[in-house]
């Protein structure tokens, strides 16, 4: 019998704020919400972003003021929505409008005077022969050059892709457990695969005791590694700088870092390991993997995630050379305006002109059906398949290709065999790339609208989270699909507000893409629909399953007796997750950090015919006894 993988917890940080409970997706919707739910959300992002501190008579602001619920909630409403999402990026991570960098000067006698401007802080003392200084600000010089010369001087420059999908403004993840020498993107996988695995509300002693200690996989990677100072970045430039080059920045900028730090500090794991990288689309490649160990009993647990941290100027002058980034000019030539609306700048299936860069960490608890309800985990939806295909031949390595348009009609197909044709017709809707590129924006509705047409769909939902949240690269359809998971838990497709309105080049016939939140009712959100498209020809699609769904067929498989059994297990599991999410809103991250604890003594294991135990697991490790080539 096939193994369902279910969706029992999901958490992770992004530009939303903290994922579990649906914080994040809250953030999106906030406006079609109760007043409750929203004063929940700013409240909790609010401590987050360090503009609050909880207490037990309050909240106390930054004055020092104790202020009730909702007065502090409309005190901070303002600074809240402005600190999330899409915005400038903020200078913590670099100035964009005085980017270090370098520049040559190659001058012969009687060329033409070059100019350039400089901080006032790295004009040279006394000016060399041939400068000129005029004072621009307080803290910009122009200098103008004459004469000969052949010598590199530091400079700064302005970048042109001036917005990101940032972490809320304030949030620091490094700060909430000992976290030295960890790049930023490792420090997001710790908080946010923390995060998940609190949300799950089975203490992970349990879950361990549970399962052998093969039977758990963790499935997390990411596209450009670790490249800020801690990691390949720093490793990279330290010997232009003058520094050292440090024992951990070659290690730690690894790709499967992402994976290696939760099996080492978070969950203490000798069970499967991996780091799949399919550019746009790793989360969904991790994704698959994880489904098809589950399916085929393999494993019984896993965890699936990608962080990345790209908000770093070299990242930046890449995707930006490459001429995929929304820049200033753009953004002001096509509105024809003075001023660049960043907050507005990723526009799927709009009036674009290319994608945000963001940062994100996402992660979800699967398990096996069986285990999901022996141990009463909620369930938050399942996962029937990913569907990965390549473009072909293609002349631009970047360029769109036909290759969606294999893994979309697979998945839509996949869906008709397990919910049956009506069900996908009047009760799916599709979380799309939706990168915000020209090209993008016009070959991805297209792939819609000609599957639509194969299976009859009129008026198909589709939406986008990156026009709030920006393109996160690896965890890009982790952010997909944390945003579906809240439109089953609430009823509500988040609108592109970016958009005034869809672009008369995008192919829309049989597709309905709302501008605004849009209620759906739980017969019109069913199935998700999870599409990415990744440079290179990484095409992947998901098919994930409401909680409604996934329970009406748990209760066909196991027998109405067992799910009521489940159910009375699963009361004090959801205890334990509101919980959490109480004491998380309120600043308490519990933030998993085993660092040097819990090692195994490797005298300890113990090897036999029969199979290996380890010391600190209470389930041996079996040997497979099925032969798998029969025919030799």
């Amino acid at each position: 019998m096939v193994k369902l993988p279910v969706i029992t917890a999901f958490g992770g940080y992004g530009p939303a704020g903290r994922s579990s409970s649906h914080h994040a997706f809250r953030r999106m919707v906030m406006d079609a919400l109760p007043q409750d739910q929203q004063q929940e959300t700013l409240l909790s992002l609010a401590v987050l972003m360090g503009l609050l501190e909880y207490q037990d008579e309050g909240y106390r602001n930054a004055e020092g003021n104790i202020r009730s619920a909702a007065q502090a909630a409309a005190e901070i409403k303002e600074a809240v929505l402005q600190g999330t999402l899409i915005r400038k990026i903020a200078k913590e991570y670099f100035d964009v409008d005085a980017v270090a960098s370098h520049a040559k000067l190659n001058m012969a006698a009687g060329a033409e005077p070059l100019s350039f401007d400089l901080p006032s802080r790295q004009v040279p003392q006394p000016l060399p022969q041939g400068w000129r200084a005029e004072p621009l600000t307080n803290d910009l010089v122009r200098i103008t050059v004459r004469g000969e010369m052949d010598c590199k001087i530091d400079v700064t420059l302005r970048t042109e892709a001036q917005a990101a999908g940032q972490l809320p403004q304030g949030f620091r993840p490094g700060d909430h457990y000992s976290s030295q020498f960890h790049p930023r993107a490792l420090q997001m996988a710790i908080v946010a695969a923390s995060d998940a695995i609190n949300a799950l509300g089975i203490p992970w002693d349990e879950v361990r005791a549970a399962i052998a200690p093969d039977q758990l996989g963790v499935y997390s990677g990411n596209i450009l590694g670790q490249l800020d100072d801690q990691g390949f970045g720093g490793m990279l430039q330290s010997r232009l700088k003058g520094h050292r080059v440090s024992a951990k920045q070659c290690p730690l900028g690894l790709n499967s870092m992402c994976a290696d730090f939760l099996n080492a500090y978070v969950l203490g794991s000798v069970g499967h390991t991996s780091a799949t990288l399919g550019a746009c689309a790793t989360f969904l490649y991790n994704l698959n993997a994880a489904a098809e160990d589950i399916k085929a009993g393999r494993i019984r647990v896993a965890i699936v995630g990608s962080a990345e941290a790209p908000i770093t100027p070299e990242v930046i002058e890449g995707f930006d050379a490459m001429g995929a980034l929304a820049t200033e000019s753009k953004l002001k030539r096509i509105d024809e305006t003075e001023t660049a609306d960043w907050r507005n700048s990723s526009r799927p299936f709009g009036n674009s002109c290319g994608f945000v860069i963001a940062e994100s960490s996402q992660y979800i608890v699967l398990m096996d059906d069986e285990l999901a309800l022996q141990l009463g985990a909620e369930i938050h939806g399942s996962v029937s398949d990913v569907f990965i295909n390549a473009d072909g031949y293609k002349r631009s390595i970047a360029s769109p290709g036909p290759g969606n348009y294999i893994t979309m009609a697979k998945a839509v197909a996949s869906a008709v065999t397990m919910a049956g044709l009506e069900c996908v017709q009047q009760g799916s809707f599709i979380q799309a790339h939706g990168s915000s590129t020209p090209k993008n924006c016009v070959s991805e509705a297209e792939i819609f609208d000609r599957v639509a047409e194969a299976f009859s769909i009129n008026q198909w939902p589709v939406t986008a989270v990156k026009s709030y949240l920006g393109h996160s690269l690896g965890p890009a359809s982790g952010d997909q699909l944390i945003s579906c998971l809240g439109t089953f838990k609430y009823g509500i497709l988040p609108g592109i507000k970016s958009l005034s309105q869809i672009s008369p080049q995008v192919n829309d016939a049989r597709l309905l893409i709302p501008t605004q939140d849009r209620p759906l009712s739980a017969e019109q959100a069913q199935i998700a629909f999870i599409n990415s498209k990744g440079f290179g020809g990484n095409n992947a699609t998901g098919v994930v399953y409401s909680p409604q769904l996934t329970a009406q067929w748990l209760r066909k498989r196991h027998g109405e007796q067992a799910f009521a059994d489940y159910l009375q297990r699963r009361r004090q599991v959801q205890q334990q997750v509101a919980a959490y999410d109480a004491a998380a809103s309120r600043g308490e991250l519990k933030v998993i950090y085993l660092f040097g604890q819990h090692g195994i003594n490797e005298a300890e294991v113990e090897i036999d015919m029969n199979g290996i135990r380890m010391p600190g697991f209470e389930q041996p490790i079996h040997y497979s006894k099925v032969k798998q080539f029969t025919d030799f």
